[in-house]
């Protein structure tokens, strides 16, 4: 029985799934269109087949501030690579939704209300490195205030609907202040996180044409104090020949201590900037649904990084989706998601405000000072909900800590992972070792490119270990044959559930990138998404179905896939080994496919980054390799084993992949301002000419 059809051992269930926000919605679904969905799956199966009804429902089923009406949802036999238009005739504002709610779901609101947004009740709380208790606490009322003095602010200096503004800045109420107040305008923000390079900031700010940059004038990460102006000297002077730049506002980090910055040009404090508004006065401009509000970008972990424009209607319609069903937020809640500014995760913390929860914005690193700081903020703040990466949770398996133990996290309802592969060991230990037994833990994947989950969870069926719990309602995904690289727009070929394959959405969906921007013609948005196959979107990950349990499994990037005498499988199986059976001695590893012009065939290179005091010697690579035979097969055994002083990582701390493969198959990469580390490719080069290294290597 192959490993993607087996049945895993199961982990969770719901006590009560008909009491939770997903099976009435269900329910209500099924008696308006006369039909019987017994469960998730038929649920998602009717939702992809009847996509026009079905974000028609969520429409009128989500509390949506919206002006106007549509006479259409979509064109539903129009190709996906044309980017059809949703709901054509509604206008709405992003912070508009975020600031207040309606009374009457799906119509025009006669009425705009403040429930669960009370203007007393705390909005969001900001807490620093190392620290649990708040650096600002600010409520409904302050938050709407400051953002409408910042609106008027940016609206006096010349800040009108279509216009870019960006923030380089912290994960802060500073930084979502700047957030709404742009998006309030009808004006698109854009963020990057302070530890991005200057070369990073650059190369998206000088595609996007930023009217205003805000930029925090200090930064603390990892019990580092940064001060920050020579790097905003920098991106001035990099931006001086973009006409539309007017200049940078400094943010005061530290409020009571803010850096001066005379003699940095074109560059005035916050204070200074706030002068220009007249009153706090909140004004929203209301756009078309696929009007832009939001750029995103791609990794660029090997050149320039893609700028990936969302509509705010695709965002505002999946966000209440997701967070209302599969999460089961409202305005009880409390979150917490660790993530920098510039990672599509700092969505999470933004838009939980949508549903009148309350984020906890955490700004610093997530191990100072020491590794239970996320953990004590879940119980300070009773958390609700938790986003992390697989990262963290090895970190805390590895140190031998379980939160349950040293917490009381028992108001926590859900953890979702996401940045990498949660291995099916992590599942286990989540619920052996790690957290309460009721909390459901949720491997969610999708990301920057749609705004939105290919895979996630939902609270009415039972979480097993390993994948995604199952796939996101309305969107339709399928598993394509692979094909050859350079092979494009041909017929895919879906493969039989419990095979592996490339992930596709097969028809449009909402939250679509309406754009790049500043791609003439739309080839660099089409290249990227539509040129494999005909009419579908190639996601570019390796996935597998599980016919048992409907998981979606992710299997590494499909770039990444391992294809040694055309056997294609995912790094991530081998991870799993490595991380299950060798984290006494392997602190991380990365698993590549080498194949130079010269080579016939693609070899497997699996590179170890040990822990002090062990060596990857040949009696560990014995074991390494006879481990992967038994628990995967013969032909998932690297052909190569190194030890390796480190591994690339974005500034995500998200592990990189294809830098390292492109570098050991003989190219020269460039990399990009995004990774943490770029220094660390230099030691893969040498493997370029592997049989010199192994011939020095047996003469020594």
């Amino acid at each position: 029985m192959s490993a993607y059809t087996s049945v895993p051992r199961k982990l969770w269930e719901h006590p009560d799934p008909e009491s939770t926000a997903m099976a009435q919605f269900k329910r209500s679904l099924e008696k308006e269109k006369d039909v019987k969905l017994p469960d998730y799956n038929t649920l998602y199966e009717w939702s992809v087949q009847n996509r026009a009804s079905f974000w028609d429902f969520c429409w009128k089923s989500f509390p949506i501030i919206h002006e106007g009406t549509y006479e259409r949802i979509v064109d539903e036999s129009a190709r996906i690579d044309s980017i059809p238009d949703w709901f054509p005739g509604v206008r709405l504002n992003f912070a508009e939704n975020i600031l207040f709610t309606t009374s009457t779901p799906g119509e025009s609101p006669s009425t705009i209300t403040t429930v669960g947004k009370e203007d007393d009740k705390i909005a969001a709380t900001e807490v620093r490195e190392g620290a649990v208790e708040p650096t600002v606490d600010i409520t409904w009322r302050e938050l709407r205030q400051r953002v409408g003095r910042l609106s008027q602010a940016l609206k006096a200096a010349g800040v009108q609907k279509g216009d870019r503004v960006a923030a380089v800045a912290s994960n802060s109420i500073d930084t979502l202040t700047v957030f709404l107040a742009t998006t309030a305008l009808g004006a698109i923000i854009s963020t990057a996180s302070t530890d991005t390079g200057v070369k990073g900031i650059l190369d998206r700010l000088l595609q996007i044409k930023p009217r205003w940059v805000f930029f925090d004038d200090t930064t603390v990460y990892n019990g580092k104090t940064v001060d920050l102006r020579p790097k905003i000297k920098q991106v001035v002077e990099g931006l001086a020949t973009v006409q539309e730049f007017q200049g940078v506002i400094s943010v005061p980090r530290f409020r009571d201590q803010p850096a001066e910055i005379k003699d940095i040009p074109r560059t005035q404090t916050l204070a200074m900037f706030l002068t220009g508004a007249k009153s706090d006065q909140l004004e929203f401009v209301r756009v078309r649904f696929r009007d832009p509000f939001l750029i995103v970008y791609s990794s660029g972990t090997t050149g320039e990084p893609k700028c990936i424009v969302h509509s705010v209607g695709g965002v505002v319609l999946n966000t209440n989706k997701e967070g209302r069903l599969n999460r089961s937020m409202d305005a009880n809640a409390t979150t917490l998601q660790y993530t920098t500014t510039g990672w599509i995760m700092y969505m999470s913390c933004v838009s939980a405000l949508i549903f009148g929860a309350r984020p906890i914005l955490y700004d610093g690193s997530p191990f100072l000072p020491d590794v239970t700081i996320l953990v004590k903020l879940l119980e300070k703040y009773k958390a609700t909900h938790f986003g992390t990466s697989p990262r963290w949770m090895h970190e805390l398996r590895k140190n031998g800590i379980s939160p349950r133990k040293i917490a009381d996290i028992s108001s926590l309802k859900g953890v979702t992972s996401t940045g990498m592969v949660l291995s099916e060991s992590l599942f286990e230990w989540f619920y052996d070792e790690g957290f309460p037994a009721h909390t459901q833990i949720a491997n969610i994947s999708g990301g920057t490119d749609l705004a939105a989950c290919f895979g996630l969870e939902n609270p009415i069926t039972p979480v097993y270990a390993g994948g995604c719990q199952g796939p996101s309602l309305g969107i339709p995904i399928a598993a394509f044959e692979q094909v050859d690289e350079g092979v494009t727009q041909i017929q895919g070929t879906e493969v039989p559930k419990g095979e592996p394959g490339e992930i596709v959405a097969t028809a449009a969906f909402p939250s679509m990138p309406v754009m790049f921007w500043g791609d003439e013609g739309g080839k660099k948005y089409f290249n990227a998404y539509f040129a494999r196959f005909d009419n579908v979107w190639t996601h570019g990950d390796f996935i597998a179905f599980n016919p048992a349990t409907n998981q979606v499994l992710f299997l590494g990037r499909s770039d990444g896939v391992l294809n040694p005498s055309g056997v294609r499988f995912g790094s991530a199986e081998i991870y799993n080994v490595i991380d299950t059976q060798f984290s006494k001695e392997i602190v991380d590893s990365v698993c590549v496919g080498q194949r130079r012009p010269k080579d016939s065939d693609e070899s497997v290179v699996l590179f170890l980054l040990m822990r002090p005091g062990f060596k990857a010697d040949d009696a560990l690579v014995g074991r390494i390799k006879e481990a992967i035979r038994k628990a995967l097969s013969a032909r998932h055994v690297p052909k190569f084993i190194f030890e390796t002083p480190a591994i690339p990582v974005t500034v995500n701390l998200k592990k990189v992949e294809l830098p390292v493969k492109q570098i050991v198959s003989g190219k020269k990469i460039k990399p990009s301002g995004t990774l943490l580390n770029p220094e660390s490719l230099d030691f893969y080069y040498q493997f370029a000419e592997i049989e010199k290294l192994l011939d020095r290597k047996a003469k020594l």
